[in-house]
């Protein structure tokens, strides 16, 4: 039962469905020693497991232990912030998920990626482009393709593939079901014992299980409408976020 309702869940949930396809697509481009930064209690690994020799998780210390995961297993080193602790050119796949704009000073970690990748090694990377106030106070940033490609030239990275994940009607579609989920119903516990919101704090409010019979409904087909909407309106100017593939110069 778990199982279908976390597979439910994670159908409606607009951003994970379009975060889960296009990393699907790309981890057969994964090869080697794959160091994934920012990993939380890596939820990626089994799609990039079969493609790379090694999967390292590593995660800054203090803040991973705020966060629900921090309760779990999860990164394999944790470390202070700053210089990643691994030497120059130690991973052929390098991959960072949703973490660049919780980070202060990105343009040092993107060159702290840049540095341990080996030569023409692959850097995998997403961030939002539009997306809620989350993991707050430490959320500074959103991103542009063209924002995270002038990063990655900045520390020596080549982009050479830009996938847009979703278009308007996810946008759209993504913050009514947020604001349905988390600030009508209040499901948020329910969605961290399922394994989902892993980076955020534990949620202490509790379900409004009195709305669901409303909200449950109204979520799916809103879920269900965007879906379509995407794949016959799209508008590529609006999206989520943004998936780059950039390769060391």
């Amino acid at each position: 039962m778990n199982t279908l309702l976390r597979r439910a869940a994670d159908w409606v949930d607009l951003q994970w469905s379009v975060l889960e396809r296009s990393l699907r697509a790309v981890a057969p481009r994964a090869r080697g020693r794959l160091l994934d930064v920012g990993c939380g209690n890596k939820p990626y690994e089994t799609w990039f497991r079969p493609f790379v020799s090694a999967y390292l998780g590593v995660e800054h210390a203090a803040t991973f232990a705020r966060t629900e995961a921090g309760a779990h297993a999860g990164p394999d080193v944790v470390y202070g912030g700053g210089t990643l602790p691994f030497r120059d050119g130690a991973f052929d796949t390098v991959l960072s998920v949703q973490v660049l704009e919780h980070t202060p000073r990105p343009a040092a970690l993107v060159a702290e990626m840049a540095r341990v990748l080996a030569p023409d090694g692959i850097l995998i990377l997403t961030a939002p482009f539009q997306f809620r106030l989350h993991e707050q106070p430490h959320d500074y940033f959103r991103y542009s393709a063209y924002g995270l490609r002038q990063l990655c030239d900045d520390a020596g990275l080549e982009v050479f593939e830009t996938i847009a994940q979703g278009s308007l009607w996810s946008v759209v579609g993504h913050k009514l079901n947020s604001y349905l989920a988390l600030r009508v119903a209040r499901v948020g516990q329910l969605a961290q014992r399922m394994g989902k919101l892993p980076h955020e704090a534990p949620q202490s409010e509790g379900v409004r299980w009195w709305t669901l019979p409303v909200v449950g409904p109204g979520i799916v087909s809103i879920a269900a409408t965007a879906r379509v909407l995407d794949r016959w309106l799209p508008d590529p100017d609006e999206t989520l976020g943004f998936l780059v593939l950039a390769r060391k110069k």
